[in-house]
């Protein structure tokens, strides 16, 4: 923690490019966490989320620390350094992170290249795409960056939720995203059901859990009449609970970390009602425990995602959280982990 949080952050992708991962000797996997989500098989529902391997350099090494899948990106069509530094903050004592990074990445093309290289290729990655800040055309860059990158994900993610590009976030409004999904379905070339071709890869939408109740219920409308697969909930937030207490508190950015779990679980649970849990969920926001996680599920994910959590404890997180989780199940009874997404909205019907 005596490092900068960017230098820090740089220092660790370089030590599991060098093969660090082998330090941390991944569990053997748990059947109750085995899963099958949007037509892909996880050996378990625990995830790391977009931000971490934002240039696709370490997807391999991720995923032996014990991950079902990981998420890289967000990329975009052009390399771009992102907002000034310093934009990464961490609120130590609220277990938190404040970031106004601003989408820096080395571009869709050079990640493209390091997919197509991957020596294993086994495990799931995920691919979340973004627009180009300066962009004059962001509809026709989320498709330029799913195009360069096509064939090279098991699922893609648009993500229009980061409050750190400005006017990004506008593009959650259903007609918008219908243009989105369109164009980026367009370049990932697929085919319609039915036709001689290979699966189409799953895409999501990743969300904002600033999203008022009356945004919520007007987008998990759109979102059922739309081409999509999923919904991540949710991105970082502008918000600022009065909890916080460390000196970075007022740095403008998203806030991730602890102090965003009841907003995120919040959301999701609130879209897995609206949407009567016909689209499979990926809960992110403050997850830190499998008791946590498990929370999540019961909401209604079916996976989830981690990511700040591990700043602050480690890889050695990812088996403490599996293990966690396995424990939850077992003893409600669950005899899979499917089993237990909605499981809070079921025992509020029964009661009710």
């Amino acid at each position: 923690m005596a490092l900068p949080p960017e230098t820090a952050h740089g220092a660790t992708i370089t030590a599991l490019r060098l093969g660090a991962s082998h330090l941390f000797p991944k569990s053997p996997d748990e059947p109750l966490l085995a899963c099958r989500v949007m037509g892909l098989n996880f050996s378990s529902p625990l995830g790391l989320a977009a931000g971490f391997d934002k240039n696709a350099q370490v997807p391999d090494a991720v995923l032996r620390l014990g991950f079902g899948f990981v998420e890289v990106g967000t990329l975009t069509p052009r390399p771009q350094g992102g907002n000034p530094r310093p934009r990464l903050f961490r609120l130590r004592g609220d277990r938190a992170i404040i970031n106004r990074m601003g989408f820096n990445n080395s571009g869709a093309t050079l990640a493209a290249r390091r997919l197509a290289a991957r020596r294993s290729g086994k495990g799931i990655v995920g691919i979340n795409l973004g627009a180009n800040k300066d962009s004059n055309d962001r509809i026709a860059d989320y498709a330029l960056a799913a195009g360069a990158l096509r064939g090279l994900g098991d699922y893609y993610v648009i993500n229009v939720s980061s409050p750190n590009t400005p006017g990004l976030r506008a593009l959650q409004g259903s007609a918008a995203l219908e243009e989105i999904i369109s164009a980026v379905r367009a370049a990932l070339g697929e085919k319609l059901p039915g036709e001689n071709s290979t699966p189409r890869p799953p895409l999501l939408v990743k969300v904002s859990p600033d999203l008022t109740a009356g945004e919520r219920r007007v987008l998990a409308t759109s979102l059922l009449d739309m081409d999509i697969d999923g919904l991540i909930v949710s991105n970082t937030t502008l918000s600022r609970p009065e909890s916080l207490g460390s000196k970075a508190r007022d740095e403008e950015g998203g806030l991730s970390g602890a102090p965003l779990f009841d907003l995120a679980t919040e959301s999701l649970s609130d879209f897995y009602r609206l949407t009567e849990g016909k689209l499979p969920l990926i809960g992110v926001g403050g997850i830190s425990s499998g008791e946590d996680a498990y929370a999540r599920i019961r909401a209604g994910a079916s996976l989830v995602q981690l990511y700040t959590a591990m700043v602050y404890e480690g890889p050695g997180l990812v088996r403490r959280v599996r293990r966690e989780l396995v424990d939850c199940l077992k003893k409600d009874g669950f005899k899979n982990v499917s089993e237990a997404v909605g499981a809070a909205h079921r025992q509020v019907a029964n009661h009710q």
